[in-house]
Formats: C-alpha cells, structure tokens, sequence
C-alpha cells in the first residue's frame, strides 16, 4: 500500500485565497479612510505645536511672535517658494514676515527671525488648511501672540479647518483671544461630546 501524500489540494489552493482577496477587499477601504483621517489628525497636531511654540516664545522673549500659515511649491521642502497664504498647511514662527524666506535658519537678528518652520508634507501630505478671523469669515494668515502669551493685532487667525480628500473627518483649531487653542471636531454636533467645537 502506498502512504498517501499529505498537503494542500489545488481546490483547496484556490479557495483559500478566494477567501483572503474577498477579506483583503473588504478591509482596504477602512484602512484607506484610516489613513487619510490619520494624516488630517498628524497635519492639526503639527499646527497646535506651532501656535504652542509661538505663544511661548512670545512671553520668552517677551515681544511679539507669530505663527503663519504658508503655501509651498513642493509641500515637503520648506524652501523659499513659501507664500503667506490662509489656505497653507505649512507653518513658520517668526518675528516677521517670512514671505520668500522660509529657508533662513533660525534666529534672534536676521530677519524674518525664524523660530521655527514645519512643512505639510512631513507626515500629512495632501491635507489642507483654511484659516479664518474668529467672525468665520474672513481670511486669516497669521496670528501674533504679545508677552503675555495673549492674541494681539487685526483680524487674527481664529479657527483653522484641516481637512483632506476622501476624509470622513476633519479637524478644527480654534485660537482664543487670551491665546490658548482648541482642537475639536466641527461633525460632532452633541455639546455633551468632548469633541464639540464650541460656537
């Protein structure tokens, strides 16, 4: 009598990997929404740390600091292509204006005396920003914050929207005249959720 061969029939072959393509086909969308909602979360966070970093250095060096939001030529290359914009998902902290030189290196003397900058292709690329006054309508590109920490100047940023293609959740930063920041989520619409974006 001869042993019979262990094994895996090509029937069974086939089968299994009809089942693990109809599972994998199932999950991709879920792992694709979680992806672009991943990056959306990544882009409000680096925004946060910006405003955070420009309150601080405010009451630091005790003179006003501001955080801009800033288009660039190729998101992941903070270069000087860099324009002032209320729809940039790219940020640099600075004294002054950074408008065509967000490449300087960080300092106190030469202008636009950098802080420092973050550009939107790290980590959340294809994400978009739109920042408005806090009246929610008016386009908004920077905000100063004075020694004190608290928001000073005309028609400062109020909120920012980040959100990106195909994402089914976006996220809103809302800056306090007394300068701290809110991130929340402009869909939840129960005040009872800690999510809630306040009016």
């Amino acid at each position: 009598k001869q042993p019979r061969h262990q094994g895996f029939s090509l029937i069974e072959m086939v089968v299994a990997l009809a089942v693990i393509g109809i599972l994998m086909a199932s999950i991709m969308p879920s792992v694709s929404e979680w992806v672009t909602n991943s990056k959306v979360r990544v882009a409000a966070d680096s925004i946060q740390s910006g405003l955070q970093a420009a309150r601080g250095e405010a009451v630091k060096r005790n003179r006003a600091v501001t955080l801009w939001l800033v288009t660039l030529s190729d998101n992941k290359v903070m270069d000087d292509s860099c324009k002032v914009s209320a729809t940039g998902a790219s940020w640099v902290v600075s004294v002054n204006s950074p408008d065509g030189k967000c490449s300087a290196a960080a300092s106190t003397t030469s202008d636009p005396m950098l802080v420092q900058s973050h550009p939107s292709g790290e980590g959340s690329d294809g994400v978009t920003a739109s920042a408005t006054a806090a009246d929610g309508a008016t386009g908004a590109s920077s905000v100063t914050f004075n020694g004190f920490g608290q928001v000073s100047g005309t028609t400062p940023i109020g909120k920012i929207d980040v959100t990106a293609p195909n994402a089914t959740r976006s996220l809103r930063l809302i800056v306090s005249t007394s300068g701290s920041v809110l991130m929340c989520d402009p869909n939840v619409s129960s005040a009872a959720d800690p999510r809630h974006c306040p009016n």
